[in-house]
């Protein structure tokens, strides 16, 4: 019977190590990555990203624009399809119009992320927070998706 349980733990190894050498860098699970989802929009004379996910850089390169912060969550039912609208439908927003995908209360929300809620009063997910060039609050809503921020933006 020890021989019987020995061949079994023998060949659960062989196959759990086979699994590893087969895939020598598996992707981390996307409950522990931050999503880097960037929708970008080729214009013919230069490429411009309407829709991003939070990055300081981002938020950086973005102060010339009409800024909208989108405090999502992964889990959230309401943000799910608001964030594949926005991935679908980038190209109609404007082209001074840039929305950035803030995560919110989610395992990979940063610290970043935290104090962006925070400094903007942002209490749940699927919160709308458009910014001006020095990053004050211009105007804050909750739902919606890509219709719903071209009539809300000012």
């Amino acid at each position: 019977m020890s021989k019987n349980i020995l061949l079994i733990l023998v060949v659960i190894g062989l196959l759990v190590g086979g699994y590893f050498y087969a895939n020598p860098n598996p992707s981390p699970s996307p409950s522990n990555q931050k999503s880097d989802d960037v929708m970008t929009i080729k214009d013919e004379d230069e490429q411009s990203s309407r829709y991003l996910s939070f990055t300081p850089a981002a938020l950086a390169d973005s102060v010339s624009t009409r800024r909208v912060l989108f405090f999502y969550a992964s889990w959230c039912p309401t943000c799910i399809p608001a964030d594949s609208d926005f991935k679908e439908n980038a190209s109609i927003l404007p082209s001074d119009v840039t929305v950035i995908r803030v995560n919110y209360n989610d395992q990979g929300t940063d610290a970043q992320e935290k104090l962006l809620a925070k400094k903007y009063g942002v209490t749940y997910q699927h919160t709308y927070v458009q910014i001006d060039s020095n990053g004050n609050e211009v105007i804050k809503w909750n739902g919606g998706s890509s219709k719903e921020l071209l009539a809300k933006i000012k």
